[in-house]
């Protein structure tokens, strides 16, 4: 598996802190890779990337990526099929991370965000659900910041359930498709790319799409 180095990498993209029990946090987030990778290659991986897709967005540290871009490099002609699955599953994961915000939030939902070190970015969100709570869900969901701290948000601060879910639909679709057409049309070659600038790429994605936006607002 990867080197301690790695694991400190990847729990700083996870927006782990050093807060609390780091050690045991970032082991707990190593087996889980773990277990993601070696599923990637699995007969059974479709219904791994499912079950993947659906648990990041409530609880599982692994975003599907890990999964989708091998999956989607090993075979390409099912890029669309990868895609549209870690969508579905993703979406109806976050109908569970929303469901946990809004009913639970006091006990499971706070204990979710504490565990991976989320309180600071949680709060942050929450308080401004009210004035930016639909770019919150279409901005954050399309980038590597995970899900669940989105989800569970949305529903502690009881945003409208169903400008919700359609948001969700959107932000999760592009993310995924976009990732799955890169490899795609490019194969092995943009592997590292993808890998090591995500947050660039989707980034870049985002403030491309609110720019569309404001240009249909406010110019034509």
């Amino acid at each position: 598996g990867p080197r301690p180095a790695a694991m400190c990498r990847t729990g700083r993209r996870l927006g782990l802190t050093s807060a609390g029990k780091p050690g045991i946090r970032l082991g707990m987030i190593q087996r889980a890779y773990d277990w993601t990778m070696r599923m990637a290659t699995h007969r059974k991986a479709p219904q791994a990337l499912f079950w993947v897709s659906f648990a990041e967005s409530s609880f599982f540290p692994i975003p599907p990526d890990a999964m989708l871009i091998p999956m989607v490099l090993a075979n390409r002609s099912r890029a669309w099929f990868y895609a549209g699955l870690a969508t579905v599953a993703s979406v109806l994961g976050g109908v569970l991370g929303y469901a946990i915000g809004f009913f639970v939030y006091e006990t499971i939902g706070r204990w979710l965000i504490d565990l991976y070190g989320l309180a600071t970015q949680f709060d942050a969100y929450r308080a401004a659900y009210n004035d930016w709570g639909l770019w919150i869900i279409l901005i954050k969901g399309f980038t590597p910041i995970p899900y669940k701290l989105v989800t569970i948000a949305s529903g502690a601060a009881a945003f409208d359930f169903w400008v919700f879910l359609a948001a969700s639909i959107v932000t999760r679709g592009a993310r995924f498709f976009v990732v799955a057409a890169l490899l795609y049309a490019f194969g092995e070659p943009i592997r590292v790319f993808i890998e090591r600038r995500l947050t660039l790429l989707t980034t870049t994605f985002v403030v491309l799409l609110v720019g569309g936006f404001v240009v249909v607002r406010y110019l034509i």
